[in-house]
């Protein structure tokens, strides 16, 4: 089969996206894992594909996957791409789009200004929604990763997070502690893993290591869990700049039963095809 892609990114962040509306497009674990390398393949974070809804209420779905063929819940860069993809096809020309994903239903919001913000939804700090093992709820939890002992805050924002608050951010310990905390058997189904500095109360430095994938440039559902554990830990305001490897973005988050507002660019890198 003759595949028709998308190459985009968000802050660096880098995904495949495949048009599921106009032709049916199947994959299976194999096909991702060949696509996602970058030496053999195209080479990608994630894959989104992009399918029709299921649901009338809604203007499409799309499918989100890892680089190792997992598929998974959430992803706030992919949400921004998927926008502008969708846009520049044709296949709607609304401002405001309304999306199942594999969490629930998200929306999507283009700006003047050509950026694109993402209703999140609101964030869960109990562990059986991440899900996380612990006796008690809590929202700083105490775990050992190698020889060292971390504090974590464990939070779900459609998919599950360990954000840990750090003095500096140091390239050592993204690589060695982001895989231990990622498998770790009180994360059943592993978890992405935020580092975050805290510059001021509306401004952090972060990195992620992301389940699946391995550190990324950005992501966009960590910056939205990092925030949210900073405001819960009576560290940060209600509105953050969040600065990645790959650029900024604009998180704000009034409170608990409230959605995160997520605001951010999306590119374009190049459009190709592939033989499956």
């Amino acid at each position: 089969m003759l595949l028709k892609f998308t190459k985009m990114h968000g802050l660096g962040n880098d995904f495949v996206v495949v048009d599921a509306v106009s032709r049916k497009v199947f994959f299976n674990k194999q096909q991702i894992e060949r696509l996602s390398d970058r030496n053999l393949g195209i080479g990608f974070d994630q894959l989104l594909v992009v399918e029709p809804p299921s649901n009338p209420d809604m203007d499409f779905r799309y499918r989100i996957y890892n680089s190792d063929g997992s598929e998974v819940e959430h992803c706030g860069n992919g949400a921004r791409c998927f926008v502008k993809f969708v846009l520049d096809r044709g296949l709607t020309n609304k401002r405001v789009i309304d999306v199942e994903t594999k969490r629930g239903a998200i929306q999507l919001r283009v700006m003047d200004d050509g950026l694109v913000t993402v209703d999140m939804g609101s964030p869960s700090f109990e562990p059986k929604d991440l899900p996380f093992t612990a006796d008690v709820s809590d929202s700083l939890y105490e775990i050992k990763a190698g020889d060292k002992d971390y504090l974590i805050t464990p939070v779900s924002v459609g998919n599950p997070h360990a954000v840990i608050k750090v003095d500096e951010l140091v390239d050592e310990e993204v690589a060695t502690t982001g895989p231990l905390l990622e498998s770790h058997e009180r994360f059943p189904q592993n978890v992405n893993v935020g580092f975050m500095q805290v510059v001021s109360p509306t401004e952090i430095n972060l990195r992620v290591y992301e389940r699946g994938v391995g550190e990324t440039q950005a992501c966009g559902t960590g910056a939205c869990a990092a925030v949210v554990a900073g405001i819960k830990q009576g560290w940060l305001s209600p509105k953050v700049t969040v600065h990645a490897l790959g650029g900024d973005l604009h998180i704000e988050w009034q409170g608990e039963g409230q959605s995160i507002f997520m605001t951010g660019p999306a590119v374009k890198v190049f459009e190709g095809q592939i033989y499956l």
